[in-house]
């Protein structure tokens, strides 16, 4: 799930000329993250595509915890809220203007899929299973619209669009930094890794607790404080050289694989078991990234596989949001062309990944981007991004917003 980024500059620091600044390894790693979680569900489906006659079953074994994008994705965000956020910290209004991006990063995108999935849960009930009984329950109904964990009739704690578990750890990492931002950058950071251990305490300690606080105090939350911790460490000025960064991304790696074995053996990744198996290698890898910041000059300089992978980050959100509509199109035109039996597996599954990519890289750059300025135009009217500013008449405005 990948929220956090550079939409409309939001997220992004920026350099002594006032210009935005990314950290390129980091995007690419959230264009990785989602493509992980994307590749997780490809396995699903192809699963499906074997259970109608297009091929052998799949091997339950894989290389990596391909599900393990979304630690990834918390790692990142973690880093990314505190490199772009934290320039809010101490600053007059600064709680209010974090929350206003992050309401116009976050909501639109989320809403529209969201309504999207109850049209279908009201037109084609049977297709949903357990999230087609939410429709006819308006609380739990407004809970998902709302980034509040409630149960579903079955007892797991998701809203009805399933991805969106993910987001309703993000918006409550968004409420407790905001909440930080008063303490200063370092504050901030402290606040926040604080209360996010203090949580997880409590939800260690203490039976019966009720749903959004037994949501919000598992174990994986510690991975949006390793993040933290990232960003303040590379503000400080922590840049690993080329060898240890390349050592640091093997290590990592090795260890997402050494977890899939571990986790074979075990089934579930639950309590501390996921962060510290799954989490615990993502944070290698971001670290790993921590390279230099480049302005869009330099990005524009960098190999068009690196662009497009930077592209592909920047449209993580979308990709995770909507991967799994592109994924069953893909699916069901391979069985009505009778491509299924000769693609199964692997390249059906890769058709069903670059169906999905180019979605997510059309949706974002013609309805999430447009959505999210739009609506932060609206929310912070003050922006620097948003003001208008005086140019000679015949000279037309130039470059990405972004």
């Amino acid at each position: 799930m990948g929220p956090s980024g550079r939409t409309s500059g939001q997220g992004s620091k920026r350099d002594a000329r006032g210009q935005p600044v990314i950290v390129v390894a980091v995007q690419i790693l959230r264009a990785a993250a989602a493509l992980m979680v994307a590749w997780h569900h490809a396995r699903h489906e192809a699963g499906l595509l074997a259970d109608r006659g297009a091929g052998p079953a799949l091997d339950p074994a894989t290389l990596l915890p391909w599900w393990g994008g979304v630690d990834l994705f918390f790692v990142i965000s973690g880093f990314v809220i505190v490199h772009a956020g934290g320039r809010l910290a101490g600053r007059s209004g600064g709680r209010a203007r974090f929350l206003a991006h992050r309401v116009a990063r976050v909501v639109p995108l989320y809403w529209l899929v969201s309504l999207l999935y109850l049209v279908l849960a009201l037109a084609r009930p049977d297709l949903l299973g357990e999230a087609a009984a939410l429709v006819r329950d308006p609380v739990a109904l407004a809970a998902s619209f709302l980034f509040w964990p409630a149960a579903r009739p079955d007892g797991t704690v998701q809203p009805l669009y399933g991805l969106g578990w993910t987001l309703n750890y993000e918006a409550a990492f968004y409420a407790l930094f905001a909440a930080g931002l008063g303490f200063g950058r370092r504050g901030a950071v402290a606040w926040l890794c604080g209360s996010l251990a203090v949580l997880v305490a409590v939800g260690a300690l203490v039976p019966g607790l009720p749903v959004p606080l037994r949501f919000w105090s598992d174990p994986i939350v510690l991975e949006f404080a390793a993040g933290a911790g990232l960003a303040l460490a590379w503000g400080a000025g922590f840049r690993p050289a080329l060898p240890l960064r390349v050592g640091l991304a093997v290590l990592g790696v090795l260890g997402l694989i050494l977890a899939a074995r571990v986790l074979a053996g075990l089934g579930e990744a639950d309590g501390f078991l996921r962060p510290l198996l799954v989490g615990g290698p993502a944070v290698l890898l971001v670290a790993a990234a921590l390279g230099p910041p480049r302005d869009a000059a330099a990005v524009a300089r960098l190999p068009s596989t690196v662009r497009g992978l930077v592209a592909l980050g920047d449209a993580s959100y979308a990709l995770y949001l909507l991967h799994p509509f592109a994924l069953r199109l893909v699916r069901e035109a391979l069985l009505r062309l009778g491509l299924a039996p000769a693609l199964h597996p692997w390249a059906g599954m890769a058709l069903m990944l670059a169906g999905s990519a180019a979605a997510a890289l059309a949706v974002h750059r013609l309805v999430e981007r447009p959505l999210t300025r739009a609506l932060r135009r609206r929310l912070d009217p003050g922006a620097p991004q948003n003001r208008v500013r005086a140019v000679p008449a015949p000279v037309p405005p130039r470059g990405r917003e972004d």
